[in-house]
């Protein structure tokens, strides 16, 4: 897809079909409810009131699921379909914002003609007409709204961009290279990478959420998607020339970003790497790490390809996967 592909666009590298796995590991004191839908390429999530907004890449479709469980589609089919490296495109990311529905949508499929929803903003009215707010991205991966400006996550080209509603935008901060220890390369070509040298890779953001005026980005990081090569950064929202801090270090690429109730950080990590087989299938993983002491602890593990998370409640924790899975994590111990 795109978004993990394309946010890793510099990277060019080529990511397997994902398709449905083995029930992944919840921590003690958890339980995990699964939805499958066959076929489906579940990304972005989102709460609007009592529903739970969410894309398929696989179909170019908004869905939302209500307390019923049932499913229902809703605005445009939006572009969708593999690009060039035969990964899934289309909208990544679905917000509420007032009276309508802001949309990220990804580069455009291969075969399929230039569309002005490419790589663009949008927002789909309640009657489900759509309207471009911009197009001048190249992969809006991630978004959130704070005070009506939209914060977005533009993966290929490294940046967070700040953009008003009437379309204007400007770029908050264009991340730089991170710096790898050659050694950790040198079992990938042990001539092309010398001893105590270093390898820059892109950044690649990925997820984004807000707190306590501050916005925390997840930092991927690019081919070849070393193991504890991600990060997570934090920025002041309201700087016009902000300095990212660091804040975690040490992650498998990291895709998603949110805080529960209590300030703790969750991570969505994507995975770990193989030159052969791409992203391992059951290496994804979602951990909680504490806000006073950084400790770590893994409440949902053995996933492939994961892609977004919600915290929807002090209790409930929803989880997407590009196999068609939603992923329902309650905390049994609240109760």
């Amino acid at each position: 897809m795109r978004p993990i592909r394309a946010l890793m666009i510099a990277a060019g590298i080529l990511l397997l079909a994902a398709s449905a796995s083995a029930e992944p590991i919840v921590a003690p004191g958890y339980e995990l409810e699964t939805f499958n839908m066959p076929g489906a390429a579940f990304a972005g999530l989102s709460r609007d009131g009592e529903d739970l907004l969410f894309s398929d890449l696989a179909s170019g479709r908004l869905y939302r699921r209500g307390a019923d469980g049932k499913l229902v589609p809703f605005g445009p089919v939006f572009p969708h379909g593999p690009d060039v490296m035969g990964d899934p495109t289309g909208p990544y990311h679905v917000v509420r914002a007032g009276d309508a529905y802001i949309v990220a949508q990804g580069w455009k499929p291969v075969d399929a003609d230039d569309n002005a929803f490419d790589h663009a903003l949008i927002a789909v009215g309640t009657d489900g007409r759509a309207r471009i707010i911009s197009n001048d991205f190249w992969n809006p991966f991630d978004l959130i709204v704070s005070g009506g400006t939209y914060y977005v996550i533009d993966s290929a080209r490294n940046s967070v961009e700040r953009v008003q509603a009437d379309g204007r935008r400007n770029t908050l901060l264009t991340f730089g290279r991170l710096t790898e220890a050659a050694a950790a390369l040198r079992s990938l070509s042990p001539t092309e990478f010398a001893e105590g040298g270093t390898y820059d890779v892109d950044a690649v953001p990925t997820g984004i959420a807000l707190r306590d005026q501050r916005l925390y980005v997840s930092l991927f990081g690019g081919f070849p998607f070393l193991a504890g090569g991600g990060k997570i950064v934090s920025l002041p929202e309201a700087d016009d020339a902000p300095k990212p801090q660091p804040e975690v270090e040490g992650l498998n690429a990291p895709v998603g970003i949110a805080f529960d109730s209590d300030g703790d950080v969750l991570v969505l990590e994507h995975g770990t790497f193989d030159q052969k087989q791409g992203f391992q299938k059951g290496s994804g993983r979602l951990l909680k790490i504490n806000k006073t002491t950084g400790d770590r602890k893994i409440i949902l593990d053995g996933l492939t390809r994961p892609v977004s998370v919600l915290v929807w409640d002090e209790r409930r924790i929803v989880v997407s996967e590009l196999g068609g899975n939603l992923y329902f994590l309650t905390y049994e111990a609240a109760r």
